[in-house]
């Protein structure tokens, strides 16, 4: 089963890949490593969603806004690769948490990604990960995740 099937399974499609926001390229490949920029829970409108985690953003939805985050990173790689099939292995995970100091379960915020990409790529899905809290992330979005994917 390709990485598409798995997604139209899930009942996704592939947004347009979000185009960056300041100065920076959303993915960079050397070698078999691709680079790929921090993306956000951006709608396929352009909307972001925003919010503090543990004041008025709960974990649920903070979840499922970090599911969003995949879900553009996904399309990132489908930009840069043009087959999500060239994915070997993600490799690493880098989430960030808009959320409140007192806040403990980043981790569980991440797992939206991780979620989507073990059901996407299956074992080659599974990547090693921080999921850390920050005081604020760019345009006050919920969440924030970077990615080091290896490719054929």
């Amino acid at each position: 089963m390709t990485p598409y099937q798995r997604l139209a399974d899930l009942g996704l499609t592939l947004p347009p890949a979000p185009k960056p926001v300041a100065t920076y390229v959303p993915f960079v490949q050397e070698g078999n490593l691709l680079f790929l920029s921090g993306q956000g829970p951006r709608e396929a409108d352009g909307r972001q969603r925003t919010g503090k985690v543990g004041a008025e953003i709960g974990v649920e939805q903070a979840y499922d806004d970090a599911r969003l985050t995949g879900l553009n990173l996904l399309a990132v790689m489908h930009e840069a690769l043009g087959d999500l099939a060239r994915v070997r292995r993600v490799v690493k995970l880098l989430g960030m948490v808009n959320a409140v100091p007192d806040f403990g379960d980043h981790p569980k915020v991440i797992n939206g990604c991780s979620d989507l990409f073990v059901a996407v790529f299956g074992e080659a899905g599974r990547h090693a990960r921080s999921a850390v809290g920050f005081g604020s992330l760019p345009n006050n979005i919920t969440v924030e995740i970077e990615a080091i994917v290896a490719v054929d």
